[in-house]
């Protein structure tokens, strides 16, 4: 009987094929994984190699042609757009590469909307947004515009719009492929602050040196994941003879 605490996050047979005028580019091939919580877990490799497509279909932005995701044991396949929606503001925070943030909106209102969208009160949602931008660095700059931010600062508000709601898994797309190394520096170093106090962290990065500040690096080639390395002192996870992750029910 295993006695590890239940996956977050659970995938198992996903396939996702893009067809473009050059034909069809198999993006992920058939992956199986879990993240427990308070995991960090660091999904490396080249580019092309499909990272970024297997972090998109974990987070319902893009819809697997076959296999299922498991979120918090619950099944998703069943799942439309507004409801995966509704779980991206409450249990999933995203970080993308390019910030994403609404260029017209302020510092502020970046932040605070995700909340507002939650249904958190005005009040409650302005006291999340000061807390997280004075952990984070940014006070002073509420009330300014993304394009007036430095690459790192922008990346250090889209962090704190990503965990305003307080979301058990953030999702973390090549957050630091825009920046500087200084910016990079900051990142990941905000991001294992984050992780060492429980938060369940999967991040997606073609930077080997990133990846090393995880509990485990997946290791993902040609869409198929190739192998699964725990790190430090973490707990032991099983694994078949080829590295490919198996899954614990």
């Amino acid at each position: 009987m295993n006695d590890n605490p239940a996956p977050v996050l659970r995938a198992q047979g996903l396939v996702k094929t893009h067809y473009g005028e050059s034909g069809p580019a198999h993006a992920v091939r058939g992956a199986d994984l879990y993240v427990r919580q308070g995991e960090f877990v660091a999904i490396t490799g080249p580019s092309g190699a499909g990272k970024s497509t297997l972090l998109h279909l974990l987070s319902g932005l893009q819809q697997p042609d076959t296999g299922s995701i498991w979120l918090d044991g619950e099944r998703t396949d069943a799942w439309r757009e507004s409801r995966w929606a509704v779980e991206r503001r409450k249990r999933i925070g995203i970080v993308f590469q390019f910030f994403n943030l609404v260029s017209n909106l302020s510092v502020a209102d970046n932040v605070e909307l995700p909340a507002l969208l939650a249904g958190a009160s005005p009040k409650r949602a302005r006291a999340e947004r000061e807390e997280l931008l004075a952990e984070l660095g940014i006070t002073g700059k509420e009330r300014s515009l993304p394009a007036e931010l430095s690459g790192g600062e922008q990346q250090r508000v889209a962090l704190a719009r990503a965990l305003v709601n307080h979301p058990p898994l953030l999702l973390a797309d090549e957050p630091t492929g825009s920046l500087d190394s200084r910016g990079t520096r900051e990142v990941m170093r905000l991001l294992s602050r984050f992780h060492q106090r429980g938060q369940t962290i999967v991040l997606v990065t073609h930077d080997a040196r990133l990846a090393s500040a995880a509990d485990r690096v997946i290791s993902f080639f040609d869409g198929r994941i190739a192998d699964d390395a725990t790190l430090e002192s973490t707990p032991s996870h099983r694994q078949g003879a080829s590295g490919v992750l198996r899954l614990h029910d």
